[in-house]
Parts: C-alpha cells; structure tokens; sequence
C-alpha cells in the first residue's frame, strides 16, 4: 500500500501544476480511494478550500483541531461557516487526562517558560488529536502555501506522509494571500476578521500576536521563541506521537517551572506582549 501510495502522490504531485484549487481537489476524489480529510485551521486558506469543498459537495470530511486556546472570534467563525454552507466541520478535542497533567506540570500557561514546554502542549492539544482525525483516512488536505514561511518553502503540492502512511496535498501551494483575499472577498466566503487587524496566521490566543510593519507572515506565532522553525508539530516529519517527561524528575507539580527564570523576570504574557 505505501509503495501504491507513494507512486500516486509523485503523479499528483506532477498534475497538480497545471490545475486550478478547485480541479485539485476533484482529482484527489477521483484517484485516492480511503477517506481524505481536510483538516481546517479556519484560517483564510482553509476557508477558500472549505468553499471549495462545500459549494462543489465534494466528499471531503472536515475536520478542526480545538485545542481550547481559541480565539473567540475563531468559534463564531466556525459557526457561520456551518450556517452558510450547510455542513458540519467536526472537532477533535484533547485528551482529557492528558490535558490535565499537561496543566498541572507546567502550569495554564507553561508554554511561555521554555520551548520544550510549548512544543508539549503543542503535542497534547494538537498533535495527537490531530492522529485521531487521520486515523483510517487515505489523504489529507492542508491549506499550506510555499509563501507562508522559509521553512515550508521546501514542500510540494502533493507528497507522501511515511509517518502516517497517506497522500498529503496542498491545493493552494502556489497561490499568494493576495490572490487568496480577493478569492474569498468575490465568492463572498467568510474570514476571521482579526485578519484584518493583522493577524495573518491564527492559531491559540496565547501564541500569536499581530504582525508589525515588515514582519513575515508567521512571526506572529511562538514570537518569544528564538528559533528558525517556530511549527506546532502537525507540518514536520514526526510518527504523530509525542514524548513528554515531567518538568523535573520526580516533582508532581508545575512550581519548577519558575526556577527557568533568571531572579526578577518574567514569562511574556499573553498575545499583544
């Protein structure tokens, strides 16, 4: 299967250039036979493709990561999108007692102390979710554009996913957020406005910040991390599991994460800081 599944994704990967977002997606119906899902951020992208998707009543299954670190202005987005096109975007949430030991080691906000912290909570409320919305399935659509960042420059329109075992696609891989913007702004398709407020990548509340003049588009995400590829975990070669050790061996609880700090300094504190 994974040999079949490879082959399959260098042939889409090579038809995908000459076709438009829209055509993409219909080929990868016709030619992958499992289930595809479409995992949306409710970003500007995923929003484009989910007009795709659902205008076009291709059976694509969609599906959101609630990490519950939200904006609110992300949920009611969720909502409007479902009232106007008549479908359900399906969440997957934490695991519960994961997110609770997670809390109880770092802290509600751990994630400011150190990267280690971060990329663990990337892990509970991202990550491995984000394995159980794949599981079974035989491609995934992301909304990834080799524009977005250095680091994802490198992709290609469609690959094989070793880890996980399907095709991945990026439909609007070559497409600017210009041209995005004007797409959704003709077809009438509905956005978060923060966008507007220049918030050009949303993710959690407590990890992103608007742009400031000159920023590339991702810096507002992770921004007190000082490191080239500030990514969550769902877009880099990992087996989708996550190995997280407490903050100090043998200590129950997050008051350790403290020590991290010189005397008299503190963690960021929260999107605008």
């Amino acid at each position: 299967m994974s040999d079949s599944r490879e082959t399959l994704a260098a042939e889409l990967d090579q038809a995908f250039a000459e076709l438009t977002p829209l055509e993409r997606l219909t080929l990868l119906v016709e030619r992958v036979e499992a289930p595809i899902v479409f995992t949306t951020s409710l970003g500007i992208e995923d929003q484009m493709l989910t007009h795709l998707i659902f205008t076009a009543k291709l059976p694509i299954v969609l599906k959101t990561l609630d990490t519950g670190r939200l904006f609110p202005e992300s949920y009611t987005l969720w909502r409007e999108t479902e009232e106007k096109y008549g479908r359900r975007i399906k969440a997957m949430y934490p695991q519960s007692e994961a997110l609770e030991e997670l809390v109880n080691d770092q802290g509600i906000d751990g994630f400011y102390y150190a990267p280690e912290f971060r990329k663990a909570c990337c892990g509970v409320r991202k990550v491995e979710p984000l394995g159980r919305a794949l599981a079974g399935a035989g491609g995934w659509i992301t909304g990834l554009r080799r524009d977005q960042s250095a680091n994802r420059e490198g992709m290609e329109f469609v690959g094989y996913d070793a880890a996980r075992g399907l095709i991945k696609a990026n439909p609007l891989f070559d497409w600017t957020r210009e041209e995005i913007r004007l797409f959704a702004e003709e077809a009438g398709v509905p956005v978060n406005p923060l966008h507007a407020q220049n918030f050009l990548s949303i993710g959690c509340a407590p990890c992103t910040r608007a742009l400031q003049p000159g920023e590339p588009e991702r810096a507002g995400r992770w921004w007190w991390e000082e490191e080239t590829m500030r990514e969550c975990g769902l877009h880099i070669e990992a087996d989708g599991t996550v190995s997280r050790a407490r903050l100090v061996p043998g200590h129950e609880h997050g008051d350790v994460a403290f020590e991290r700090l010189a005397p008299g300094e503190t963690p960021p504190k929260g999107p605008l800081a």
